[in-house]
């Protein structure tokens, strides 16, 4: 054993106190950078739609005008629709694309899942969605799909509640519900929403329900300010223009105009009880990313299943409404058929213009 001097021991212990003092601050600042560093791998699944190429720019691009930091997508699997040549055509361009921005090409879902943190299933063709999310909600990967959710409403379902039951994050929205002045309705700008009347486009795609393809953009801004409670829907349509009318649980009215010929924008009006707001103009992809992003950082989605699922039932009730020649069709009833029960959800049951997940 070796001993000491009280002034040798002093003076060791100062500079021991120096150099652990030193140690700390430099592992905390590191910790700091880590963390401030640190990046969520993301894989894409499906390079059919154009929404593919341009979220991996905003999130991989530092110089993209509409760059949001955080996330970066480092795999993809390119297969989508099986035998929609609009979206199959697509995937030749997307595949290349992607690999001039540095980003691997899988062979299987299953690969990329081994890659990855997070997952947008970008699949144009909303039919295979429900079998392409399987093994992303088995491997406990939170995941982003963008609209349709689904080919169908019933597949909608399945999608919410396989979700619920893997304990998985899930989110789905159309970027039009991230319009700046939609928010902005949503969260009181006008007072109390006492209806609204939204447009899109609304381009049909025979193996979707009519609006699922093109007029849910419409119908998501829609139901953004609105909320849910929709209760019955009413349809007339045309070769070239759709009027889908909701009547909502306090007896407030919304209605979506979809559009197949002549100009062909995006917006509509929202109505309170405090001001009148212009709905739009259309600001691109980047504040929608922004909410995929902080969704892939906290496993918080923004938009409850509930209101998901709504939007959906509303396209499906007006679909009824056509073979029912024009008759309404109530939203409970849609859902019911297709397998739906607020009790799987109990804590996000129907109600009047619910906004709970606000942020």
């Amino acid at each position: 054993m070796t001993f000491c001097k009280l002034s040798q021991v002093k003076s060791i212990s100062a500079r021991s106190v120096v150099t652990t003092v030193a140690v700390i601050l430099c592992m905390t600042i590191s910790s700091s950078f880590a963390t401030a560093e640190e990046m969520i791998r993301v894989g894409i699944i499906g390079l059919d739609t154009s929404h593919a190429p341009a979220f991996a720019k905003v999130m991989n691009d530092p110089e993209n005008a509409a760059h949001v930091p955080g996330c970066r997508v480092v795999a993809a699997y390119p297969k989508g629709s099986p035998d929609i040549e609009t979206s199959t055509s697509r995937i030749p361009l997307y595949t290349q694309q992607f690999r001039d921005m540095d980003i691997e090409i899988v062979d299987s879902i299953d690969e990329l899942l081994t890659r990855v943190d997070a997952v947008l299933l970008e699949t144009n063709d909303g039919r295979p969605h429900l079998e392409q999310v399987r093994p992303v909600l088995a491997a406990g990967k939170p995941v982003f799909i963008d609209k349709p959710i689904a080919g169908s409403l019933s597949d909608a379902v399945s999608i919410l509640k396989e979700a619920k039951e893997a304990g998985v994050p899930i989110f789905s929205s159309s970027s039009l519900r991230y319009l700046k002045n939609g928010q902005e309705v949503r969260n009181g700008s006008i007072g109390e929403v006492t209806g609204a009347d939204t447009y899109s486009p609304a381009s049909l795609e025979s193996t979707h329900p009519d609006l699922f393809w093109y007029g849910i953009h419409g119908v998501e801004a829609l139901f953004t300010v609105l909320g849910t409670g929709c209760e019955e829907v009413v349809r007339m349509k045309t070769e070239d223009f759709d009027v889908v009318v909701g009547t909502w649980d306090d007896g407030r009215i919304g209605s979506f105009r979809g559009l197949r010929r002549g100009e062909r924008g995006y917006g509509g009006t929202a109505f309170g009880t405090k001001g009148t707001q212009v709905l739009g103009p259309y600001q691109g992809y980047g504040p929608l990313v922004v909410e995929i992003v902080e969704f892939f950082q906290t496993g918080v989605p923004p938009v409850s299943a509930r209101e998901t699922i709504e939007i959906y039932a509303f396209m499906e009730a007006a679909d009824e409404s056509i073979r029912r020649n024009g008759k309404p069709v109530r939203i409970d009833e849609v859902l019911r058929l297709a397998g739906w029960s607020d009790e799987d959800f109990p804590e996000e049951s129907a109600g009047t213009g619910d906004s709970s997940l606000d942020k």
